[in-house]
């Protein structure tokens, strides 16, 4: 028991290192994840709103939750009372591009993916100490019955493990909060552009159709 022990204890440090490793290319993943949705949501509404006789020009190097902002607030202003009729007759002639490009628009698998990333970051310094655990555990246990001076000789022969444990722990979890801070405002971000999008695309289908129906009467 106590050769088990004494080994979990001696990896403890390089599991805590492999985790941090994989949880940055978790981090990665979901970066690339949300560049894609961005774009593609970009892209719907970039298709949905060309044409309009007064469209938001925006500069290409700028970020892509501002041209979405941007091409939203072209759709609400194209569907209000009042607005250019032609301009209203082209978005309902364009609405089939907002309804075969929804898959964007399904958040919730990347929301749980974000939040796994997120909250885990909270388990590598109790890592760290579970490591230091093994270590004091693995030196008493291997001492049991020993006089006092050969224990804590043991233990003093543990210790390197157990530091090094409880800084890779804290290390990884400081590292991933920075990367997490650095990334948190663009992920929350495609979480509110995904929910404007959803609610500009109903008031948009509602207002067209509505619009629709009073000119096929008169």
């Amino acid at each position: 028991m106590s050769q088990y022990l004494s080994q979990l204890s001696g990896l403890s440090t390089f599991i805590i290192i492999l985790a941090c490793g994989a949880h940055l290319f978790f981090f990665f993943v979901l970066w690339v994840w949300s560049r894609r949705d961005l774009r593609g949501i970009a892209s719907s509404l970039d298709d949905f709103t060309r044409g309009l006789k007064h469209r938001s020009l925006l500069d290409s190097t700028g970020h892509l939750s501002d041209q979405i902002e941007a091409f939203l607030a072209d759709v609400n202003e194209t569907i209000e009372p009042g607005a250019n009729p032609a301009d209203r007759k082209v978005l309902s002639e364009r609405v089939h591009i907002l309804d075969e490009k929804r898959r964007y628009l399904n958040s919730h698998f990347f929301e749980t993916c974000y939040n796994i990333c997120r909250t885990m970051i909270e388990a590598y310094p109790l890592a760290g100490v579970l490591g230091t655990i093994l270590a004091m555990g693995a030196a008493l246990q291997a001492n049991t019955g020993a006089e006092n001076g050969s224990a804590i000789s043991s233990i003093v022969s543990h210790f390197g493990d157990a530091i090094w444990s409880t800084f890779a722990g804290l290390a990884a979890a400081i590292l991933l909060m920075f990367i997490n801070s650095i990334l948190e405002t663009s992920f929350l971000g495609l979480v509110e552009n995904r929910q404007h999008v959803r609610d500009t695309v109903v008031c948009a289908k509602r207002e067209l159709a509505f619009a629709e129906g009073s000119a096929a009467k008169s």
